[in-house]
């Protein structure tokens, strides 16, 4: 049974959400505040945590800061975050902070069951391809999974690796960001296109030489990205 971890200090909340997820067959742990989350990934439970489903406002530090305090421990774990409002700028706060996804609240049962599991399913090792394609600075080892910059391995979360794997399997090819949401963040997957752009952001920090000149990964003004190194 995968293993939640849900950092919610409303007591209400928290306790209804963990109610629905036990019942869905989820093992759950919870953490009323970012330290109290922070201390128990750190300890042996924190091991067992398979995804962990994050309140932005939280007493003490936030989730805008446990989420960048998380990702920098690890760049594998799924974070969903939970925020009251739909405000442009919360969410891409949180997208940037290393969220992989984020949900309004109130969520209803099946919306919160249907992210977890395609968060989950995007964290499975992807089949390994017999392929390693080489531009200029950049490696990319399908078969491995891994990607190195000017001869530095670079640690990608697993959407962003996806992300990155599937904008270079068509070089030159332009894809939108819809198509983008449906390959990288599952075809069933109920989102928007701020995903996609925050995620492109976070990757061009990582393997771009100049995020805001990238030679990698370009914009088509009204249309979504294209991989083509120049």
């Amino acid at each position: 049974m995968p293993h939640v971890l849900l950092i919610e200090d409303d007591a209400a909340v928290r306790d209804g959400m963990e109610l629905v997820l036990r019942r869905h067959g989820y093992e759950v742990a919870t953490a009323a505040t970012g330290e109290e989350a922070l201390a128990l990934l750190d300890g042996p439970a924190g091991k067992a945590v398979e995804l962990a489903v994050l309140d932005l406002m939280l007493p003490g530090i936030d989730g805008f800061e446990v989420c960048r305090r998380l990702r920098a421990r690890t760049t594998t774990l799924p974070v969903i975050m939970l925020t009251a409002r739909g405000d442009d700028a919360d969410i891409v706060q949180g997208l940037e902070a290393g969220a992989d996804d984020y949900v309004v609240k109130p969520v209803t049962a099946p919306v919160l069951e249907a992210r977890i599991k395609a968060a989950l399913r995007r964290a499975e090792p992807q089949p390994a391809q017999p392929e390693r394609s080489e531009y200029t600075g950049l490696v990319l080892d399908r078969a491995g999974l891994t990607v190195t910059r000017n001869g530095v391995p670079v640690a990608l979360p697993p959407t962003e690796l996806r992300l990155l794997l599937e904008l270079s399997a068509s070089p030159g090819r332009v894809l939108s960001r819809e198509q983008l949401l449906e390959r990288v963040w599952d075809h069933d997957f109920l989102g928007d296109s701020r995903l996609v752009d925050a995620a492109v952001g976070r990757l061009r920090a990582k393997i771009e030489d100049e995020p805001a000149r990238p030679r990698y990964i370009q914009t088509v003004r009204g249309f979504g990205y294209r991989f083509g190194p120049i």
